[in-house]
């Protein structure tokens, strides 16, 4: 793929450089042997084509690449934890997301880094880029633009709209506390959570949590529990409150909210002291996500938990994206669907809990992203939720 040597790249002998030689990504053609298929692939063959989708657009779905094919948006400010880095340095991050949904989901990726932050811009940028693209994977944008930029969205086109920081990881977070709870012995409705994080990772868990049963749950960010009690919330967290911390009756401080909590899930990059998370429920279960270095080292975390989790390939039950994304869009492509639902989300979640099936054990609550059963196991779950919540075209 690569069209540069790797020793002669100003980085040569650094293994992470050498892969990244000419970028991750290629293009695949369909093989022209001669003249007869160049007339066949373009003039004069092509404006048969062409013409036939100008009377029915819906041929569009059989005869271009548009159907299989998913645009990975990016502004740069939010990238992985390295945050507002611009849209050039993003670029590596978004090839390797379009490789990822080759990969794992046979769904072409193609990777588009915006220079602007703007709002409206972003949001009219990706409208008019649509119709090249089956669904828009939107990637690695600040909160909380990228609530109103995912929303907009999803109201504007008649494709998948999704915002993978906020649902892949919260359909995989879903995932894994389903077994973690059923390992435990805990049922949703009785189990005591926190999530530290309100950004758009912990907006979308606490969302897709309340969705599955969980009632007594709170979120916290830098000033202690997202609660109406506080006059320092933005929209989002008044209407995260209004969901959560208001209903529990809980306030305060993340020591205050952790005391006695069953559950704790980390998507904010802090830190959370040993004497915290000492004063845990027994049999705990911690998802600390943060990466490269987790809220609470799992060392530390497996003194007071069942079961720990992190974002992280080197420590057992990663929490990672991967096992979401490519399925969630391949069974939307499957199906046609005009949207991605909450529940195709919640479908695909509990796909991949099952796939643990009698495996399941403290160091097993999520298959491995190299489980050749998660993308198939994915696709087939949110192709038949989205046939039962009517947005399945075919």
């Amino acid at each position: 793929m690569s069209h540069t040597s790797p020793v002669n790249h100003p980085r040569a002998g650094d293994p992470v450089f050498d892969l990244h030689v000419g970028g991750k990504l290629s293009v695949a053609a369909t093989p022209l042997e001669g003249k007869e298929d160049l007339s066949l692939a373009y003039t004069p063959g092509v404006a048969r084509v062409c013409t036939a989708i100008a009377e029915d657009p819906a041929l569009t779905q059989h005869y271009t690449w548009v159907p299989n094919t998913v645009a990975v948006v990016t502004d740069g400010t939010a990238v992985l934890g390295l945050g507002d880095i611009g849209p050039a340095a993003a670029m590596p991050v978004m090839e390797g997301k379009a490789v990822l949904f080759k990969q794992f989901g046979g769904v072409d990726g193609v990777p588009i880094c915006l220079d602007t932050t703007d709002t409206e811009e972003i949001i009219d940028t990706v409208a008019r880029l649509a119709p090249s693209f089956g669904g828009i994977n939107l990637e690695d944008i600040s909160a909380p633009r990228c609530f109103e930029i995912e929303a907009r969205l999803k109201e504007r086109l008649d494709i998948p709209v999704f915002h993978d920081d906020q649902h892949g990881t919260a359909v995989v977070t879903l995932a894994a506390l389903t077994n973690a709870l059923k390992l435990t012995g805990r049922n949703p409705e009785s189990t005591r959570v926190v999530i530290s994080g309100a950004g758009a990772a912990g907006v979308a868990i606490a969302t897709i949590l309340l969705e599955a049963g969980v009632k007594d749950l709170v979120v916290t960010d830098r000033k202690g529990v997202v609660s109406s009690e506080r006059t320092d919330l933005t929209p989002v967290k008044r209407r995260l409150a209004a969901m959560t911390a208001d209903l529990t009756g809980r306030s305060g401080t993340l020591a205050e909210a952790m005391a006695g909590a069953d559950v704790f899930i980390g998507v904010s990059g802090g830190t959370v002291p040993e004497e915290i998370v000492a004063t845990m429920a027994p049999e705990a279960i911690i998802f600390a996500m943060a990466n490269p270095d987790p809220e609470v080292h799992p060392d530390v975390a497996h003194r007071y938990a069942r079961v720990v989790a992190t974002g992280r390939s080197d420590f057992p039950n990663q929490i990672n994206n991967v096992l979401a994304f490519p399925g969630i869009f391949r069974g939307a492509f499957d199906a046609r669907a005009s949207a991605i639902t909450e529940g195709m989300k919640l479908a695909a979640a509990e796909a991949l809990a099952d796939l643990v099936g009698s495996g399941l054990a403290e160091d097993l609550v999520i298959p491995s992203p190299f489980d050749p059963r998660v993308g198939p196991a994915v696709a087939a779950a949110v192709a038949e939720a989205a046939r039962q919540d009517r947005v399945a075209r075919a």
